[in-house]
């Protein structure tokens, strides 16, 4: 049995990129081809996991006058 891992949201957003970037070249036999994309299957559920726990995680910290108000997330340009 393999040994699952769990990367830091970042290495995941890179793994993910390396992973595209493998199955993009052409050069994968199909059983890699489905390897790489079950583990980039697997990668893409746990970012998508970690976002909804950091967006959780604002909504609580949003906290004003002892209850919360959500406000949309402003994006800055830089």
């Amino acid at each position: 049995m393999t040994k699952e891992q769990n990367y830091p949201f970042e290495a995941s957003l890179a793994r993910l990129e390396e992973l595209v970037t493998q199955m993009e070249n052409g050069d994968l036999s199909l059983e890699q081809s489905l390897k790489t994309f079950e583990e980039g299957i697997k990668l893409t559920r746990e970012c998508q996991q970690a976002l909804k726990n950091a967006e959780q995680k604002v909504a609580l910290l949003m906290e004003k006058n002892g209850g919360l108000e959500e406000q949309p997330f402003q994006e800055t340009d830089g």
